[in-house]
């Protein structure tokens, strides 16, 4: 992966849309635009406590995943970019070949891989489909988001480029399968600890699994209620 050029750069402001009140409506732009610690200039986010913050400031998404859902539930719907509330939108960048701590260039911003997205059952209610959310998180086409390390001027016309990939990093499939898909095991979980760029979020989460031996409750998340 050398450069890899955006199909879109999306933001949005908090709305009632799908039925919920959500900042996942969000509409491209191609003006050049401040990316700061916490996003993109004009992004809003609906849930902070979920969403949102330093080490969750961008979301992308791959533009490839679209048509797969399109095949997966054949429903009329428009499958398409920014569907998922992503920031982000491109080909070649895949949950298979994109790695905890990478590095790019975008602009003259730098941004960092912190972890992957959490679907939520927001997801679901956008889409109309019942247990989406849960979907996405079963087969890890959930994309991926990033903490700023150097903010700047960035825009759709400049490609992001990787600079830096950290030693032994875990691709984010890979943290899916284990913190979704196997969620106590411990030599999984301890490869996740092992990974020091992952968010902070995560982190707690994978230590108090290997404290406690419990998974945390996902149906708030997933479901919309405990």
């Amino acid at each position: 992966m050398t450069q890899i050029v955006l199909n879109g750069v999306y933001r949005g402001k908090i709305a009632q849309r799908f039925g919920m009140r959500t900042a996942m409506d969000k509409t491209s732009t191609e003006e050049t635009i401040f990316l700061s610690k916490t996003g993109l200039e004009g992004d809003e986010c609906a849930e902070q406590r979920f969403h949102g913050g330093p080490e969750r400031a961008l979301h992308q998404y791959p533009a490839e995943h679209y048509s797969y859902w399109l095949e997966r539930f054949e429903i009329d719907v428009d499958w398409k970019p920014c569907g998922m509330g992503e920031n982000m939108s491109s080909e070649g960048m895949l949950e298979t070949n994109v790695c905890i701590g990478d590095q790019y260039q975008w602009g003259d911003a730098i941004i960092e891989v912190s972890q992957p997205r959490s679907p939520c059952f927001k997801l679901s209610k956008r889409w109309g489909i019942e247990d989406f959310a849960v979907t996405m998180q079963e087969i890890s086409r959930c994309g991926w988001l990033y903490r700023v390390i150097k903010e700047g001027q960035v825009s759709v016309k400049q490609p992001v480029e990787l600079i830096h990939r950290p030693d032994n990093a875990m691709t984010i499939k890979q943290v899916c399968d284990i913190y979704f898909g196997d969620p106590l095991n411990k030599e999984g979980l301890s490869l996740l600890l092992n990974q020091p760029h992952l968010s902070d979020s995560w982190r707690s989460k994978v230590e108090e699994r290997l404290e406690t031996g419990i998974v945390e409750n996902w149906n708030f998340r997933l479901l919309g209620h405990a």
